[in-house]
């Protein structure tokens, strides 16, 4: 009897030790579960204070005063400045110790306290974008090889820009000075901005290049503003060639009737003359103007002293005509018969853009006849297409289109 109670005794104990084991396992992983839940919390809290700093900090630089943007006008020796305020008068303020002072020049752009007008930060430049994205980085890839019929005019060009920039000694020696500034005059297409793009490869100038419709703005004094602009980053660039083309678009003549807008254009025409006056002859930037209209340019702009040089590139002639044919077929694959000469006589009075899209035409003919061999019939339609086909003329509305 007292053996079937042990054996009762032991089974109902290690049933209670079973049940506790599991409890003890079940325990343990809600244990696990709870650290896991702990260590998650834990780092979403961490999140969250960092997120909130973040934002506390960014209130709290949106809630400190605004700043006042000056320009350095001197650096005294105690560790002051003289700065003028966008609000008008100069003052002596104290520099805070997180401005580098080594970048403090006079004529640069600081910022400074409202309250105590100490100056914090040194500003980068304010050139408009239009002007800053007239700068050509790379070196233009015409070369003179690339122009052809204009060999008078660019020997003008090069004396005036290329000799001023690359050889000075040489007008030292004489004892003149070479022009300030050089205006093409010539019809659409004859290669006014390609000579200008020429002289800037051959010179390793920066070339800064501008249309005159650029420099015309909505808002009073703004044109005057990018003009101004336009040659303090040409001084910063030195040497640098500045080609304004169109230049008829700013340099119009003014009238004594006029609206608002043509008062603009005239504010920013005195600014461009201004600029020009203010330039010495031997400096290191060369001013370039292109137009196809100088009978309407200001008298004022077309004095000595200004655009000292007139060149004018017409169309040309029948030894021109064949200098570009050669220039131009000599990247295409062409067959044995064409002659530069022969096209040269067939195509009178073209310039140089009309035979660049003639030469162009051809190679597409010859595409679309699946060829990879522009022969001379080719040449023959380019040119009736591009030459007789009314090119650029708006053909008249039937009569009974709006009947």
């Amino acid at each position: 009897m007292d053996s079937n109670q042990d054996d009762e005794i032991t089974l109902e104990l290690k049933a209670r030790i079973i049940s506790l084991e599991s409890k003890n396992a079940k325990l343990m992983m809600e244990l696990q579960n709870a650290e896991n839940s702990k260590q998650s919390l834990e780092s979403e809290l961490f999140k969250l204070q960092k997120e909130f700093s973040r934002i506390r900090t960014e209130l709290d630089r949106l809630r400190s005063p605004p700043l006042i943007v000056g320009i350095l006008k001197d650096v005294l020796p105690d560790n002051r400045v003289v700065v003028k305020s966008s609000t008008g008068p100069d003052f002596i303020v104290s520099v805070s110790t997180y401005c580098r002072f080594e970048e403090l020049v006079p004529g640069c752009r600081v910022s400074m306290n409202k309250q105590s007008l100490s100056v914090m930060d040194v500003l980068p430049s304010s050139l408009d974008p239009v002007v800053t994205g007239a700068e050509i980085i790379e070196k233009p890839a015409i070369t003179y090889d690339d122009i052809g019929g204009l060999k008078q005019q660019m020997l003008e060009l090069r004396e005036a820009v290329e000799d001023p920039l690359l050889r000075p000694e040489l007008y030292k020696k004489v004892g003149i000075d070479p022009p300030k500034g050089i205006l093409l005059v010539g019809p659409p297409g004859t290669g006014k901005t390609l000579m200008a793009k020429a002289v800037a490869n051959a010179t390793h100038a920066t070339f800064i290049r501008l249309v005159g419709s650029e420099l015309v703005q909505k808002y009073i004094g703004e044109g005057a503003r990018l003009v101004r602009e336009l040659f303090e980053l040409a001084n910063k660039k030195a040497p640098s060639i500045v080609f304004i083309d169109e230049l008829d678009s700013v340099g119009a003549k003014r009238l004594d009737v006029s609206t608002s807008g043509d008062r603009e254009v005239q504010r920013t025409l005195m600014q461009l003359l201004s600029e020009l006056d203010g330039f010495t002859p031997m400096s290191n930037v060369k001013i370039i103007g292109a137009t196809n209209r100088p009978d309407i340019l200001d008298d004022a702009l077309l004095r000595p002293g200004r655009f000292d040089r007139i060149i004018e590139i017409g169309l040309p002639d029948e030894d021109g005509r064949t200098e570009i044919f050669k220039i131009h077929v000599s990247h295409m694959n062409i067959s044995d018969d064409i002659n530069p000469r022969k096209l040269s006589e067939i195509t009178d009075g073209s310039s140089g853009a009309e035979i660049k899209s003639i030469c162009t035409e051809a190679g597409m003919l010859a595409i679309r006849d699946n060829r990879d061999v522009v022969n001379m019939d080719d040449f023959l339609k380019a040119k009736t297409k591009v030459l007789e086909t009314s090119r650029n003329k708006v053909k008249q509305a039937p009569a009974l289109m709006f009947g």
